[in-house]
């Protein structure tokens, strides 16, 4: 038997590199990497093959995920800097855009002049609703949500909204609702970003 054969067998070097070994596991790995070049030759190769298995099989985050992580730290510093708590009204069919006039006229909440693909400024939050003004300049991937309702009011611009396969036509002043578990797809369809009051309530 090969003492150095059978500790590269042992499936420890993969616990290692993984970093779920026992202190003292860590120490005998890193004794023996230090003794024997082919035990630090493989600990290399395991490193590689992980990485490109993580690689290969990466899920590429939502665009949406990017802007809304921000938003949020955006609400949270102005919440930190002493801005009131706000309540904005849930959205239904008989919003308005006037509605939300306390928000849509604020100076800080304006269309910034870099303006990407999305961009988000919430405007409320409790755990049961996140109330935003957001503007879209091309297309929001699809999404399907299971246990929240999303909501629109059309401020500015105008969108398709197509859920599963049905195209709905939005100008300034209309209300749409995403029923749950349904594939959605926002596309712009105006020369200037669509700006929407969007609402996310839990179900």
């Amino acid at each position: 038997m090969n003492p150095i054969t059978d500790f590269i067998e042992s499936g420890i070097l993969e616990l290692y590199v993984m970093d779920v070994t026992t202190p003292e596991e860590t120490q005998e790995v890193e004794q023996m990497a230090a003794a024997h070049p082919e035990i630090r030759e493989e600990i290399e190769t395991i490193r590689q093959s992980i990485e490109a298995y993580a690689l290969a099989h990466a899920a590429e985050p939502s665009p949406t995920v990017k802007p809304l992580v921000l938003a949020i730290i955006d609400y949270m510093e102005r919440m930190k800097n002493g801005e009131p708590v706000s309540s904005p009204p849930n959205l239904s069919p008989a919003s308005k855009v006037e509605d939300y006039a306390a928000w849509l006229n604020r100076p800080d909440l304006q269309t910034p002049a870099q303006l990407e693909d999305i961009y988000v400024k919430i405007i409320g939050y409790t755990p049961s609703a996140t109330t935003a003004i957001a503007w879209l300049t091309d297309v929001a991937p699809e999404e399907v949500h299971h246990d929240e309702l999303e909501r629109f009011l059309i401020v500015e611009g105008t969108c398709d909204i197509t859920v599963d396969g049905e195209v709905n036509h939005l100008k300034p002043g209309d209300f749409f609702g995403i029923p749950l578990h349904k594939k959605h797809q926002v596309k712009v369809t105006s020369q200037v970003p669509c700006k929407v009051i969007l609402q996310r309530l839990a179900a």
